[in-house]
């Protein structure tokens, strides 16, 4: 049966930390896109029970920076793939930080060292919820792709500049996703 907690447990920090994907949510306020992403790498960290952070690589779209900006929603989902069926779910208010600000590259060091790193999402957590996954099928983990970060390394660090300002800049609703100053 399910849990709704105001915190992060040791337990469910063990859990989130074996994960190998999360899925992200935001929304922008005014109608628009929600978007969910999924997310891997080890790119994922529980700083303290109400906060956890993680690394945001350079990808085709910017719809969590924006919504981000927006209004500070979002939700992070967790759930077991294999192993004993859970889903955690993470509620709370988020900030982005590009890579190059204090706050994002305080917290650098907690993830691997990833080509492509445009920012480091902060959220303030303010409820979990824990459910069954009883319905989450099992799949079996072959590997991490390399395809993201073998692009991010062929760009180069002034090709990923030129790319977000390109196709960063914008959410598809048209919000403002990264500035000039922050690709």
């Amino acid at each position: 049966m399910g849990r709704v907690l105001d915190a992060i447990t040791d337990e469910l920090a063990a859990f989130i930390a074996a994960q190998r994907v999360f899925f992200v949510a935001t929304a922008p306020s005014d109608g628009g896109h929600v978007n969910l992403s999924p997310k891997g790498l080890d790119t994922f960290t529980v700083l303290d029970p109400n906060t956890v952070a993680y690394l945001d690589l350079t990808g085709s779209g910017v719809e969590t920076i924006a919504h981000l900006r927006d209004n500070g929603r979002i939700t992070v989902m967790f759930c077991a793939f294999d192993g004993k069926p859970n889903i955690v779910r993470l509620y709370g208010h988020g900030d982005a930080f590009p890579v190059g600000e204090p706050e994002a590259d305080a917290l650098l060091p907690r993830f691997g060292d990833y080509p492509g790193a445009r920012s480091v999402i902060r959220v303030e957590v303010d409820r979990v919820s824990t459910s069954c996954g009883y319905g989450v099928p099992l799949l079996s983990y072959e590997g991490e792709r390399d395809q993201l970060l073998q692009w991010a390394e062929r760009r180069g660090p002034d090709g990923l500049v030129e790319y977000r300002r390109e196709k960063n800049a914008a959410s598809i609703d048209g919000l403002p996703g990264l500035s000039a100053s922050d690709a």
